[in-house]
């Protein structure tokens, strides 16, 4: 298509600046808009013919009313217009003006054609003077403002004045200096004028009517003057659309558009209000052919209608050009808007776009260990989830810019190359993307090979540290070891790397040195494992190649009866080990020397083997910690306090740094300085390294203050984790991830101790640091535990005391709880048993807080529970019944004689079981700092009381009198220890374990003391009466664990050793079953056969028998109400 370019000014799209660049217009936009303007300049033009302005006959109304001159619109014999000027007595005072403006007037209404004929003047002085006569034709001839042809005068019609008018007219005729007639009636008047062209008073048969002719002439004027207005404007309004410069933005232009759009619609209503009124004037114009179909017009009349059908033709047709034009206009401004709404989303997406391709670009595309690669992926997964929504749009947009191009948009020439540029950036994110994905699946291949291989090596070393020694020394057992060896070797093919060339040139895409350095290692590995098992398999082949001959038989060793006789207990604990091989090899029946110290050093040099491995892992992992640590306390802690970036950190973040990092600093110096150091102290010996963390557990309690700042710290974070100053930081350190990931690294690194310790100490079993290692794990598990309550306690709300007076956190969790109140109201007491209350439980070392779990909107850290501070109950009132209503989840804490009673119910049965033994540890610990205080008292009494007299401290003095006076009247033997052991009550399953006495019929399942509580010490007493012997079981037991042991009532059950973490392992004689069973539970399990050894204190201290009430409960209390 043919166009014009029109030259314009946009602002440049791309960085860079501003540029020409140019918008087309064509030759058709062109033609609309001069036929438009040719129509209103020709519509002006028909209106206005001469240069000065004609005058209107709403100017002169009254000029005209006074009907001194007419054009009543006849015509001559040669088509001359005749102006009429009838009687008029005072014609000769009217004023000049008046008479210039009425004939200038009535000389501008014919045609300009009849016009230019010129006028015949009909003056009619029938009743006048001559000197009346002789003054108008001498003021005519001076002032009549068109071309006059003819004038036709009536002179006076009486005779003097006839007379005198004949005379004097030949003399005066030059005088005049027009062609004048004088007639002296109207019959002479038709020899020039027909008298169809005169009016009646003239002796003609015209009809005119002076006033419907200036009606007509007024209306006629003023449509012609809106007409013109009408032009004007539209003409004007074309020339400003077409001079319109478009906008450089979409604002603007919805702005221009909504404004032009409004001035069309005012342009268009006007033009609707002038066509509407020139047919209302049509239609009074040939009213008279509508009234009479015989009336003929006169010649202005018909020049009338001819004007007026004219213009409202022209009117239609500058409509017509007007909408054209328009609609082109239209049509420009809203492809502007698309442009700039185009452009605008080019700029927005194109920096995007930049900014994806450069991070894709410097994404890594190598990793250091299975777990990295994952995250790596997953991180790259997450970046081409925003690429390809990015990319979605790109393509998108230049879809839209096609669009656009098939719509003949005038900027083609501008959207194409953008069009072609977004697929172009696309395509290159695209294949980036694939390509880093691409590397990233082969970096996690490999390192799932390498991590194959390892654990081969590893599995395979267990297996070599696991084949009994004792089975190998025949030769069906070497066999039976060989084959089992050669079928885990079967399996390396499948499981191990065997061409490192291979790999290395494979992989060598990403491959850089520490992920070489680890294929190296995996390597060396395999080899060194493969060296084990041949050394192995040469030692095997040798058993089993030996010709069998007799073996002299060799005593059994003893067995031993009881643990306790052992000398050695390290030995003794390893020996029942199950997962140390080396304790197989101590039991092996066979001695033969040679081949047992080999292989028993063969073991042992694996164990050390994965010992260092884990080792190793620790100070790696412990020194990049390190490095960590201190990267971010110089890349972020350190440039929080550089004025050069002040200017970057946020008003929230101004002043917050302790807030935001803690105590990290701290944590690096303590690290650095000293745990690091310690650590590497120990690299040749790391069974070795639990003393190290022995040393340190102490300062390693740092920790719990940075958790508990962590929920602070990563509120702080979220407020601020876009603010430039953590943008620019980061870049500068080049890292990956952000500050948020290396604030968690103190919480990752404290639990990560855990498993490395868990490590060591499955390798060490045997040697000399395993308990020191067993010491530390336990410790540090303890110090997460302690993190995790404290960072519960810290959550706690509404409590108006210090929490740190309550004493050491024990324990904390959520339970169901039930309220019953002895002097509540019924209602309220069986509602409560039917709708529990959760109930979040904190144990103190002197309170019990009951809270309310309240869970919070938010992420992260945002999202940690709070609780609500409900009720508390003070230790040193408190008392507990262990099974409650028939559910072994289900356990009573009550105080003041029962008078308030808590039902709790745990999650499982093990949660309750580990609270009940907690706050018995409490209670009891409250009962020996009672009985300490009570005998330092009596001795510094000067009336001390015998041993064998009961002190009674306890407001329950009156029951304990009175379950004397019941054992006397039963006439039961005196000694209340052997009744209370060798005869426990048939009536009741349950525990049965020394401690205070107590009558179950009285107080409700209460205590009531008969003995001095001061002499007796439960924990005292399970250490002392707990030894290997036979013993008869009173309560059932079920089993908690698969290693654990189930008795029934009336079992006999033997006790052979003590192992780890107080558990017994048992006999049951009954069934021939062994297990373990706890020892906290074995004192209320059994009591004493009469061939066993006393579980009855020999020191001459008081003991008693803890009856069960009712509900076949435990019941313990405080003893608050023991006043020394």
């Amino acid at each position: 298509m043919e166009t014009v370019r029109e030259k314009v000014e946009s602002e440049d799209v791309k960085e860079g600046g501003g540029k020409e660049s140019f918008v087309s217009i064509t030759v058709e936009e062109m033609k609309s808009f001069y036929r438009y303007t040719h129509c209103c300049q020709l519509l002006y033009n028909d209106i206005l013919r001469k240069e000065d302005g004609p005058l209107l006959a709403a100017q002169i109304g009254s000029e005209l009313q006074k009907q001194f001159a007419i054009l009543p619109g006849g015509r001559g014999i040669n088509g001359h217009p005749v102006i009429f000027l009838p009687e008029f007595p005072a014609f000769g005072e009217l004023p000049e003006e008046e008479l210039q403006n009425v004939l200038r007037y009535l000389t501008r209404v014919p045609s300009v054609a009849a016009s230019g004929e010129g006028f015949i003047l009909i003056i009619d002085r029938r009743l006048d003077r001559w000197a009346a006569v002789r003054a108008t034709l001498l003021r005519i001839a001076g002032s009549f403002p068109g071309n006059l042809h003819l004038v036709l005068v009536l002179r006076p019609t009486t005779l003097f004045q006839r007379t005198l008018s004949d005379f004097l007219f030949k003399f005066n005729r030059d005088e005049f200096k027009m062609k004048v007639v004088m007639l002296s009636t109207v019959t002479e008047l038709h020899a020039y004028i027909d008298p169809g062209q005169l009016t009646t008073e003239l002796g003609g048969t015209q009809e005119y009517c002076h006033d419907s002719w200036i009606t007509h002439r007024t209306a006629i004027e003023a449509f012609a003057l809106m007409v013109k207005t009408m032009a004007q404007t539209l003409q004007a309004f074309g020339t400003e659309l077409a001079e319109t410069e478009l906008p450089n933005d979409a604002e603007a232009t919805v702005d221009l558009l909504h404004k032009h759009t409004l001035q069309k619609d005012t342009m268009k209503e006007d033009l609707k209000v002038a066509l509407s009124q020139g047919r209302r004037l049509l239609a009074c114009i040939n009213e008279p052919l509508q009234t009479d179909p015989d009336y003929n017009m006169t010649q202005d009349e018909m020049e009338n209608l001819a004007t007026v059908q004219r213009l409202l033709g022209q009117l239609d047709e500058t409509q017509t050009a007007f909408d054209d034009f328009w609609e082109r206009h239209r049509t420009k401004l809203e492809q502007c808007l698309q442009l700039r709404h185009f452009e605008k989303h080019f700029r927005e997406v194109r920096p995007q776009l930049d900014v994806m391709f450069e991070r894709l670009s410097g994404f890594s595309e190598v990793s250091i260990s299975p777990a990295h690669a994952e995250h790596v992926l997953r991180e790259l997964s997450s970046h081409e989830e925003k690429a390809c929504e990015l990319m979605d749009l790109a393509l998108s947009l230049a879809s839209e810019g096609d669009s656009l191009i098939e719509n003949s948009h005038y900027a083609e020439d501008s959207i194409r190359p953008k069009c072609g540029e977004l697929r172009g950036v696309c395509e290159e994110i695209g294949s980036t993307l694939r390509g880093k994905k691409g590397l990233l699946l082969r970096a996690r291949e490999l390192h799932h090979a390498l991590e194959k291989a390892s654990q081969w090596c590893e599995d395979g070393i267990l297996l070599l540290a696991n084949q009994p020694v004792d089975r190998c020394q025949s030769q069906d057992g070497a066999e039976a070891a060989l084959q089992e060896l050669e079928r885990y070797l079967d399996t390396a093919a499948l499981h191990t790397i065997s061409d490192r060339g291979a790999i290395c040139c494979q992989y060598e895409a990403v491959l850089n040195p520490q992920l070489r350095d680890h294929v190296d290692k995996v390597f060396q590995k395999q080899s060194s494992v493969q060296e084990m098992f041949e050394k192995r398999r040469v030692s095997l082949k040798k058993l089993a190649a030996k010709q069998t001959r007799p073996v002299q038989p060799v005593a059994p060793r003893p067995e031993v009866k009881s643990p306790l006789s052992s000398p050695n207990p390290e030995r003794k604990e390893r020996r029942y080990s199950a997962d140390s091989a080396l304790c197989k090899k101590d039991e092996s029946p066979v001695h033969n020397g040679g081949t047992r110290h080999a292989s028993l050093s063969e073991e042992e040099e694996n164990l050390a083997v994965l010992r260092r491995h884990v080792m190793n892992e620790l100070l790696e992992t412990e020194r990049a910690y390190v490095e960590e640590l201190l990267c971010v306390l110089e890349g972020y802690a350190a440039e929080m306090d550089n004025p050069a970036m002040a200017h970057l950190i946020p008003s929230t973040l101004q002043s917050k740094k302790d807030i935001l990092f803690g105590n990290m600093p701290e944590i690096y110096q303590f690290h650095k300085r000293t745990f690091l150091k310690d650590l590497e102290a120990y690299t040749d010996c790391p069974e070795l390294v639990g003393r190290c963390f022995l040393e340190r557990m102490k300062d390693l309690q740092i920790y719990e203050a940075y958790c508990q700042n962590k929920p602070r710290s990563e509120s702080l974070w979220r407020q601020c984790s876009d603010c430039a100053f953590f943008q620019e930081c980061q870049k500068k350190l080049e890292h990956k991830l952000g500050l948020d990931s290396y604030l968690l690294k103190p919480v990752q690194r404290i639990t990560k101790y855990q498993l490395l310790l868990k490590e060591l100490l499955k390798y060490s079993k045997g040697c000399d640091g395993a308990d020191d290692l067993q010491e530390a794990l336990s410790s540090i598990l303890g110090i997460l535990k302690a993190v995790n309550d404290s960072m519960h306690l810290i959550a706690i709300t509404g409590y108006e005391g210090n929490l740190s007076d309550l004493g050491r956190l024990m324990m904390q969790g959520s339970f169901s709880v039930w309220t019953e109140h002895k002097k509540g109201h019924a209602k309220v007491k069986d509602l409560a048993r039917f709708k529990p209350m959760q109930r979040h439980l904190f144990l103190h070392e002197k309170a019990l807080l009951f809270c309310k779990k309240r869970e919070e909107n938010g992420e992260g850290y945002e999202k940690a529970p709070s609780y609500s501070f409900k009720h508390s109950l003070s230790m040193s009132a408190v008392g507990i019944t262990e099974n409650a209503k028939g559910d072994n989840k289900k356990f009573e804490i009550w105080c003041n004689s029962r008078e308030e009673v808590f039902i709790v119910q745990a999650p499982t049965a093990e949660i309750k079981t580990a609270w009940v033994n907690e706050i018995r540890k409490v209670l009891t610990q409250q009962l020996k700092a009672c009985r300490d205080a009570t005998q330092q008292k009596s001795s510094d009494s000067p009336n001390p009381t015998s041993n064998n007299s009961s002190i009674s401290l306890s407001p329950f003095r009156s029951s304990a009198q009175k379950n004397q006076r019941k054992q006397d009247e039963k006439k039961v033997e005196p000694n209340p220890t052997s009744e209370a052991n060798s005869c426990p009550s048939p009536k009741h399953k349950g525990w049965n374990k020394p401690s205070l006495s107590v009558d179950a019929s009285e107080e409700n399942d209460g205590f009531s003391s008969g003995e001095d509580p001061m002499t007796s010490d439960i924990e005292d007493e399970v250490v002392k009466k707990l030894a290997p012997g036979k013993y008869s079981v009173v309560a059932d037991c079920e089993k908690a664990g698969p290693q654990e042991l189930s008795v029934k009532s009336g079992d006999m059950v033997q006790l052979i050793r003590e192992g780890e973490d107080g558990q017994w392992f048992v006999k049951n004689l009954r069934s021939g079953k062994e297990g373990w069973v706890a020892a906290a539970n074995l004192l209320s399990l059994i009591s004493e056969s009469k061939s066993s050894q006393s579980l009855s204190s020999s020191d001459g201290s008081v003991s008693g028998n803890l009856s069960t009430s009712s509900s076949c409960s435990e019941t313990y209390t405080s003893f608050s109400d023991i006043k020394p």
